[in-house]
């Protein structure tokens, strides 16, 4: 059990993490968003192969044809790869600015709750840091090759497929990407769970991170998803500013596990066993009380009657 002195330190040092990351947290919402916008909408522009156009040179006898289907897909990644580029420091900034708000939330969850999963902040920091160096490294490495291709002269499938998908630089950014991911979302969920039982999150903010977290290692929905990392983002913003609408968490001011009215009754339904009267937070129920006879009693005659 900290002292009270600690628990001053402590909060003290919170505060002004918090202070200093609420605009981060704003902006990283906001960055996130954007990045999906403009690399989306940048690749939606791309021209497209259909299934007659890429099965074309195979119906007219050319195995390996010189030019592959794929060739203006490509060029087109390298004339337009300073905004995928863009796209993707944005999206580092934003995964930086998420990794800064996750690391002050495990550590003001493990003060209140030194149980907790002792390996939630080296998977947040790794996954966290190595998200967003793959967001900015995909988009270069992809931009280095489509330029290759561009400037080259073999434009064969092979070469097309290397440049888009297959190449080393491609498959390396791929494969450290899942697994940064996958860091980042596992240390995350646990930080989350571990918040939501101490009180320094609400419910609803606790799942809907959980949902982030998902999003982030399976990005499916594209960037009309996005918005739900963004919104996370931005309200936890709102949190460490210390605007929270009706007041924030309890916990936070009180250095100390201060879990939701509904999760303690929770806790004393399921341990009502080795619980006491006075700590059960259950009103004693009143002895039965008897209610006098309206019969009067006999009086037992006497000898003078």
């Amino acid at each position: 059990m900290p002292s009270s002195g600690e628990i001053r330190e402590q909060l003290e040092h919170e505060s002004e993490l918090r202070n200093r990351l609420a605009v981060p947290a704003f902006a990283g919402g906001f960055l996130y968003l954007l990045s999906a916008l403009i690399i989306y909408e940048t690749l939606n522009g791309a021209p497209t192969v259909g299934l007659l156009q890429g099965i074309a040179p195979a119906l007219s006898g050319v195995a390996n044809p010189a030019v592959s289907p794929r060739t203006a897909e490509v060029k087109f990644i390298s004339h337009h790869a300073s905004s995928l580029i863009i796209g993707g420091a944005f999206a580092a900034i934003a995964f930086g600015a998420l990794t800064m708000i996750l690391l002050v939330l495990v550590d003001a969850t493990r003060f209140r709750r030194p149980e907790m999963w002792r390996y939630a902040r080296p998977l947040v920091m790794v996954g966290g840091a190595g998200a967003a160096l793959v967001s900015i490294g995909r988009q270069l490495a992809s931009a280095v090759q489509a330029h290759s291709f561009a400037v080259g002269s073999d434009h064969s499938i092979q070469a097309a497929e290397r440049a888009l998908s297959n190449g080393a630089a491609n498959q390396i950014a791929d494969y450290l990407g899942l697994l940064a991911t996958l860091a980042l979302a596992v240390g995350m969920v646990v930080t989350l769970i571990n918040a939501l039982r101490v009180g320094l999150l609400i419910r609803w903010m606790a799942i809907l991170g959980m949902f982030v977290a998902v999003l982030i290692f399976f990005p499916f929905g594209g960037e009309e998803l996005e918005i739900v990392q963004a919104f996370w983002m931005v309200m936890m913003g709102v949190l460490y500013s210390g605007k929270w609408p009706n007041g924030e968490p309890p916990a936070w001011a009180a250095g100390e596990a201060r879990p939701w009215p509904s999760q303690a009754r929770d806790a004393r339904s399921t341990g009502g066993a080795g619980s006491t009267p006075g700590s059960s937070g259950a009103a004693a129920i009143p002895a039965p009380v008897v209610a006098p006879s309206s019969r009067k009693r006999r009086r037992k005659p006497s000898a003078r009657d």
